[in-house]
């Protein structure tokens, strides 16, 4: 799937590498290695592919591509400060070197970088996607700040957190790149919800990873969410199943903030690892899998729908 698109996101990676040039001794180094080690650039194939059944427009696609890719990173330079986050992907974050009030900046720097990039675009509807998508980002991050700790919370509540958090961002990458592409109305609301079920998903996945994957694997401990007090899916479904348990204080005694011996902390984020809850979470990531495949019936292109289908089969092979 890749390689019919390496071109574009060749040049996307330029562009990006572009925008992390800044001319502050060491600065430019650690922005450098933070966007290069930047992943599978899910979002800017998912904006990419949106388009490509219909106009596909290059010289258009490619700063929208790197801008909504930016837009991401940004927004993890800002969760690596509110989480104290020295490490990610197994590389050194600016957290690790600059105080706090220079990463805010450095991040807030991206941010407008970002902006930037979106407005080459030349398409005010692009645009407002893209402030859309930033307010909806900022929205998920009070969100988990405010009440990610709450036991309490429901479904719904984390659900609006990661949509905010996580899939947004590809509901805004997919919408980008079928505004650009010139898509029919009714297929670009398709395809927007497509990038708003497989982002659901794919932040379920990474909250099953957090309790099944080793730290060698993630570069974090096992269990970091709950370590912070974060409560994610796979949690709530084990707090439901042990109400009343001295093992469901222990977690919201953790999750509140207490200081817990780590010792009691591994024993519990090892009883969520071993449950069901794991398998029940997974069930609602292939859900929502499952519901992002069927609203593919609007691209006319076989092969751009089997490419599609291919992306979200990444999201859930993540966990083998």
């Amino acid at each position: 799937m890749v390689d019919n698109l390496q071109s574009e996101l060749d040049l996307v990676e330029a562009r990006l590498r572009q925008a992390a040039d800044v001319e502050y001794p060491l600065v430019g180094d650690f922005l450098s290695a933070i966007v290069a080690s930047g992943g599978k650039r899910l979002r800017p194939m998912l904006l990419l592919l949106a388009a490509r059944s219909f106009t596909y427009d290059v010289p258009t696609l490619v700063p929208a591509a790197a801008g909504i890719e930016l837009l991401h990173t940004a927004s993890l330079v800002h969760d690596d400060t509110i989480d104290h986050a020295l490490f990610r992907r197994g590389q050194p974050t600016l957290n690790s070197a600059f105080s706090s009030e220079a990463v805010i900046l450095l991040g807030d720097f991206l941010f407008a970088q970002s902006a930037i990039l979106a407005t080459e675009t030349m398409n005010p509807r692009v645009v407002r996607v893209f402030a859309t998508t930033l307010g909806e980002i900022t929205d998920g991050v009070l969100r988990e700040i405010f009440s990610g700790h709450r036991t309490d919370q429901t479904r719904q509540d984390y659900e609006m957190r990661i949509y905010g958090k996580t899939a947004s961002l590809f509901a805004g990458a997919a919408e980008m790149g079928a505004i650009i592409g010139g898509a029919p109305e009714h297929a670009i609301e398709a395809i927007r919800s497509f990038g708003t079920d497989y982002g659901m998903a794919f932040q379920i996945v990474d909250d099953v990873l957090d309790f099944s994957s080793t730290s060698e694997t993630t570069g974090k401990p096992v269990g970091a969410d709950l370590r912070q007090g974060t409560i994610t899916l796979p949690t709530m479904y084990f707090l439901a199943d042990s109400d009343g348990s001295a093992t469901a204080t222990l977690v919201r005694r953790i999750a509140d903030g207490e200081a817990v011996p780590e010792d009691e902390v591994d024993e519990v984020t090892s009883l969520i690892s071993s449950s069901d809850a794991i398998d029940r979470a997974m069930e609602v990531a292939s859900t929502y899998i499952e519901t992002a495949r069927a609203r593919l019936d609007v691209i006319p292109d076989d092969a751009v729908r089997d490419e599609l289908h291919a992306l979200t089969d990444l999201a859930l092979s993540r966990l083998y």
